[in-house]
């Protein structure tokens, strides 16, 4: 038994709260357990130099942790560690959206850890989908862009091994005793888009990670039939 109850094969318990803020063109606050993101969509109608004239926009992630949001207080400042996970979050965001239907516009998502319990990049990724779906979708109905860039969800989920035995969506008591750890994106439709891993305590079978993949495949659709379901109503108008 885990150390919250759950099986080895259970999400904790998740939520997405939808236009959490009012300012940005799209926002969500998402909860897996006790980790807590806010996510937010801004929209700017300008590109990195680099893609000037080139007919695509983009995609781009912020990632950072309040100061209050583990037991330590947490410096306000841009470690090696934010920026590895911010561009984790914007690969795998862009790899859900057509660039070439959002040309000339870049989007950011800005992923804040309100509350850390393990799962915190991950968390972002889930709810950072739902706040860039959207953004994009209110340029839809204010008449910016005709098509919706996206095709299907996106989610990502830990998976890992604690006390020689695998589990779905690690807290952090578990994250930080792992044998083995992986960060799984896939979108809904059971494609993968990024797999980080790392033997913690000695190296793993492919055995071992079939397992995860397997076991993490069964997360990421939970967590998309969930954004889907919360998607198929689109958001009130906003002037954006």
């Amino acid at each position: 038994m885990r150390v919250d109850g759950r099986e080895y094969n259970e999400l904790r318990p998740f939520q997405f709260e939808r236009d959490f803020t009012e300012m940005a063109n799209g926002s969500c606050l998402v909860t897996f357990g006790k980790t807590r993101v806010l996510c937010t969509a801004s929209v700017d109608e300008e590109v990195p130099r680099w893609l000037r004239d080139t007919g695509k926009g983009w995609v781009t992630a912020e990632y950072s942790m309040l100061p209050g949001s583990s037991p330590e207080r947490v410096r306000r400042k841009s470690s090696g560690r934010s920026q590895e996970i911010q561009r984790l979050i914007g690969r795998s965001l862009r790899a859900a959206v057509d660039l070439s239907s959002i040309p000339e516009i870049q989007v950011t998502v800005d992923c804040d850890v309100i509350q850390a319990d393990g799962g915190t990049r991950t968390a972002s990724i889930c709810g950072g989908f739902v706040a860039l779906h959207d953004a994009l979708t209110r340029m839809i109905l204010n008449g910016k862009i005709e098509n919706h860039p996206i095709g299907e969800e996106l989610a990502a989920v830990s998976v890992g091994v604690v006390g020689g035995e695998v589990r779905l969506d690690l807290p952090y008591v578990e994250d930080s005793n792992a044998e083995v750890d992986l960060n799984v994106v896939m979108t809904g439709s059971g494609k993968f888009v990024e797999v980080q891993g790392t033997a913690e305590d000695g190296p793993f079978d492919r055995n071992s990670l079939e397992e995860m993949l397997n076991l993490a495949e069964l997360g990421v659709k939970k967590i998309t039939e969930a954004q889907r379901d919360l998607l198929a109503s689109a958001p009130s108008e906003r002037a954006s």
